[in-house]
């Protein structure tokens, strides 16, 4: 269900940036909207991985949150100017100031918060603690996760996400957007010119 806090753009997106905490759905709900729209799906954190040739929790070691965040702001901007491209972030992209500022004025974006409950957070996540070492210190994960929270309500919209399956969320999104899917369109005659 959809936040009563959306501030949609008047015109259709041309791109959709998705936020929210770890277990959100992000990297789930992202490729199956893109696959609704005919549009691309990039995860953040997997290219910038792929361009370190390391690790996110590699690259925060040996180079530090700082460094890493400026990596990603980077990342985001370069990527956040395609047309058709739904945008993954990584959970704590939102705390940066500059990103945040960016996704919210950037003609044709629409971001898109992504919100669960912590509980559903530790649920879907559960097994993944050696990929995602901040599960494992409880206290410091609930106090990230409400640091966060309101930012990641500053989105466009905010959708809760905790009793919808992915499919339902895509479609959620796609309706509020206002976008017509591959779907939606009239199917196409054949034109005799081969």
């Amino acid at each position: 269900m959809a936040s009563a806090n959306q501030t949609v753009p008047a015109m259709p997106p041309r791109r959709i940036v998705l936020t929210g905490f770890m277990g959100s759905g992000k990297s789930t709900v992202g490729p199956i909207l893109a696959g609704h729209l005919g549009w691309q799906f990039i995860d953040v954190d997997n290219v910038i991985e792929t361009e370190a040739g390391a690790a996110i929790a590699e690259i925060f070691a040996r180079h530090g949150e700082s460094a890493f965040r400026d990596r990603e702001h980077a990342t985001i901007a370069r990527l956040a100017t395609a047309d058709g491209l739904v945008l993954a972030l990584g959970g704590g992209a939102i705390e940066r100031e500059d990103t945040r500022t960016l996704l919210l004025n950037a003609p044709g974006t629409l971001l898109v918060h992504l919100e669960v409950e912590l509980n559903t957070t530790l649920a879907r996540c559960s097994g993944t603690e050696n990929m995602r070492p901040v599960l494992a210190d409880q206290a410091n994960l609930a106090a990230r996760y409400q640091r966060r929270l309101p930012l990641y309500r500053t989105a466009h919209v905010s959708l809760h996400t905790d009793l919808l399956t992915p499919q339902q969320v895509s479609e959620t999104i796609v309706r509020v957007a206002g976008l017509a899917t591959d779907r939606d369109l009239p199917a196409r005659r054949p034109t005799g010119d081969h």
